[in-house]
């Protein structure tokens, strides 16, 4: 039986993965900013891969779905442009009612974390995941923009915006 891959590594990871993302700070499993960084990063890595070895045919959306749909408590319908109107964020972070942590923060890394977990452990990041994955990056450019104070923003959007590009030429 295959060793179950724990974490992200370069050398257990595709070769396309490396040669789009070559970043150190994508390939880091300590780097708060980074996908696969955070805790959130982490598990979605970590779930990816149960959810493929459960679902080796599936196409990969359904997983997407289910993480939407678990960490967001919304369906993949409800997440969509719309999430990305800035007054809405602006709404949602001044709410103290509103959990943007969770359903900002945590769900879009989640989205992020899960996509690019296929590219790292097969080479591609499957063409109906992409959009979705890019508005979950977009929610976060504008939400690192309007947390006041946050000293790494500027570092994360700049994570972010490899990502789009990586997001591009998967």
């Amino acid at each position: 039986m295959e060793e179950e891959k724990y974490g992200i590594d370069q050398e257990n990871s595709h070769p396309r993965a490396i040669e789009l993302i070559p970043e150190e700070f994508f390939w880091s499993c300590i780097d708060e900013l980074a996908p696969f960084g955070s805790d959130e990063g982490d598990t979605a890595l970590a779930e990816y891969r149960r959810w493929r070895q459960s679902f080796p045919q599936t196409p990969t959306i359904e997983c997407l779905k289910w993480v939407i749909e678990g960490v967001g408590e919304m369906s993949i319908e409800d997440y969509n442009q719309s999430l990305l109107e800035k007054n809405l964020i602006k709404s949602q972070l001044k709410d103290g009612e509103f959990d943007d942590q969770q359903y900002i923060y945590t769900l879009d890394i989640s989205v992020i974390a899960t996509g690019f977990a296929q590219l790292v452990d097969e080479g591609v990041i499957e063409p109906q995941n992409k959009p979705i994955i890019q508005l979950a990056i977009d929610r976060q450019i504008i939400w690192a923009g309007l947390t006041d104070g946050w000293s790494h923003a500027k570092e994360y959007v700049g994570y972010l915006e490899v990502l789009t590009r990586a997001l591009k030429n998967a």
